[in-house]
């Protein structure tokens, strides 16, 4: 094993520490005590490496390596650190950590770069706490504006700003960033899904990431006691939202091309053992590579849930997310071949299925994602897991396209 390799499992291993969950899997929520320990440790390290430190008014981090051009953009490498609850050690934090090691070597081979290097850790990319995910991403950008972030509650009704202010973070600093600033973006991820694996092959080269829909379901019945209301009286909010939800994968299913729709949340109030359910509130996720297809699961699931509207159930939907899929940079990922082949990495090309906050950034600056493999395909579960062998291969290549991409014109 040798030095690059070692400090990525260091790092890992020290992030996997920072959980709510020990024994379980990563929980690491946005603004919670496990993200303030995480966040301490990757400051700490962007110090060691030279970096000049900084946080925004997300709480999103920044580790400057200053270039020799004045007001030059910058080239951003990194990634998220938040998890989904009982998640894995390597979603995120394996990108974050080789944006470091990136910077790391720059300063190992004494380079100054012409154009700035930032090393990025980013806040909220799953959703966990507040509904929407890619928040640090988004609020970089500006798609999510001052006012909805200050209204983001979660699920104890706790307010963003309020959150920030618990571990110490100001909320006040400027959110937004001039596209101006920045001239390329990059970012390592696990796969996720079976291909790298099934191949044998340890870079994956994005081409483009699907598009991401999140809408927030609402169903209100009316309570009444489980022993004395007779069934047919009932208007039963939980059995309308069950009906729902047992037709949506159909949905899905007549859109093909891999369009996909799932539940992941339903909350049931008054969550009573022997009282009817009058509300609940459920998320569907949509996914597609075809943005029509995503505009008519969208028409699809309003016209499924009004059509349980009637006198006794109400109903109603609400956008959280919008996403369009999107296609990464083809002049980063020529770059990024050209490194593959001069290191002589094996690599392929694939689409991403989930999520990221680089198709966030690809709508402001170029965009480009490097996967590693994923063993068994599995994410989101203790069970995650990639090899830091794949992971330190991705720094060397990701070092390369960073020393260029900070040279170029």
């Amino acid at each position: 094993m040798n030095d690059l390799q070692q400090r990525m499992e260091t790092h890992i291993g020290r992030l996997s520490e920072f959980t709510a969950t020990p024994g379980n899997g990563t929980t690491r929520l946005t603004y919670s005590k496990e993200d303030l320990q995480a966040r301490l440790y990757i400051k700490e390290k962007m110090q060691e490496y030279g970096l000049q430190v900084r946080e925004d008014g997300i709480g999103n981090i920044f580790g400057r390596l200053e270039g020799t051009l004045t007001g030059a953009p910058s080239v951003l490498i990194g990634s998220h650190f938040d998890s989904v609850p009982n998640g894995g050690s390597y979603d995120g934090p394996a990108g974050v950590v080789a944006g470091l090691e990136v910077a790391a070597l720059f300063k190992e081979n004494n380079l100054t770069p012409k154009y700035p290097l930032e090393v990025i850790a980013l806040v909220e990319e799953e959703g966990a706490r507040f509904e929407g995910g890619l928040m640090g991403s988004r609020g970089i950008t500006g798609v999510l504006n001052e006012e909805d972030f200050k209204n983001l509650t979660d699920k104890d009704g706790i307010k963003t700003i309020e959150a920030m202010a618990e571990i110490g973070l100001d909320s006040s600093l400027p959110k937004k960033r001039d596209p101006k600033t920045m001239k390329a973006y990059l970012e390592l991820h696990i796969e996720q899904g079976p291909i790298l694996e099934g191949k044998g092959i340890p870079i994956g080269l994005v081409k483009a990431i699907v598009g991401l829909v999140q809408l927030e379901v609402t169903v209100e019945g009316k309570a009444g006691h489980a022993g004395t209301m007779p069934m047919e009286h009932r208007s039963d909010a939980l059995v309308a939202a069950a009906k729902m939800i047992a037709r949506l994968p159909e949905l899905a299913l007549n859109e093909g091309e891999g369009s996909v729709i799932t539940t992941g949340r339903l909350n049931v109030f008054p969550n009573g053992s022997n009282v009817i359910p009058n509300k609940v509130v459920f998320t569907v996720d949509l996914r597609s590579g075809k943005e029509e297809h995503i505009l008519s699961m969208i028409e699809n699931v309003k016209e499924l849930v009004d059509s349980y509207n009637d006198s006794g159930i109400k109903t109603s939907v609400a956008h959280q997310l919008y996403m369009a899929p999107k296609a990464m940079d083809s002049d980063i990922i020529s770059l990024l071949k050209e490194k593959c082949s001069e290191l002589d990495v094996p690599y392929c090309s694939l689409n991403s299925g989930a999520g990221h906050d680089a198709m966030v950034f690809s709508d402001v600056t170029a965009a480009a994602m490097l996967f590693i493999p994923s063993r068994d395909g599995v994410s989101h579960c203790p069970e995650e897991w990639s090899d830091s062998k794949d992971i330190a291969t991705a720094v060397q290549i990701l070092f390369e396209a960073a020393k260029a991409l900070t040279e170029a014109e």
